[in-house]
């Protein structure tokens, strides 16, 4: 399993196509999470794109203070879901080259964070509806219940 996934450029473009309710413009992606959860750089540090709460954060000034999360157990944990990625791979679920882990029903819609509910997706597909499903849902009070979503 590879804790950390690259995509060409032109793939990134396609995947982050429904997030425009987010501010992308100047950031480069540079990897994803197992989940494809994206870390961007700017010149002002390097961002997360959390596709489980659908926010994108700037957490980190430098690649050092990156780097040092994503070496710790608790930064594998928090941005990589390395846990549920290890269980999905010994589950025999093996993402191919341009997949990542996502969820079948996902956790914004009430689907839970578990390896019940994970299951291979392409990665461009996966992370496109993800974006669709939280512009959907973002202005919505919460607990408010969801019904008919429709994907472009």
């Amino acid at each position: 399993m590879q804790p950390l996934r690259r995509f060409p450029p032109a793939l990134y473009a396609d995947a982050l196509e429904s997030w425009t309710f987010l501010d992308l413009a100047d950031k480069r992606p540079l990897f994803t999470s197992p989940f494809g959860d994206v870390f961007f750089q700017t010149e002002s540090g390097f961002w997360f794109l959390d596709v489980i709460a659908g926010e994108l954060t700037r957490l980190w000034s430098s690649e050092g203070d990156l780097s040092a999360v994503l070496n710790s157990r608790e930064g594998q944990d928090d941005y990589l879901m390395i846990g549920l990625a290890h269980q999905a791979e010994n589950a025999g679920l093996q993402p191919g080259e341009a997949e990542i882990y996502g969820f079948r029903i996902p956790p914004v819609l009430g689907g839970p964070t578990e390896l019940s509910n994970v299951e291979l997706g392409d990665f461009v597909v996966t992370l496109n509806i993800a974006g669709q499903i939280h512009n959907q849902v973002r202005t919505l009070p919460p607990g408010t219940p969801i019904s008919g979503i429709s994907l472009a």
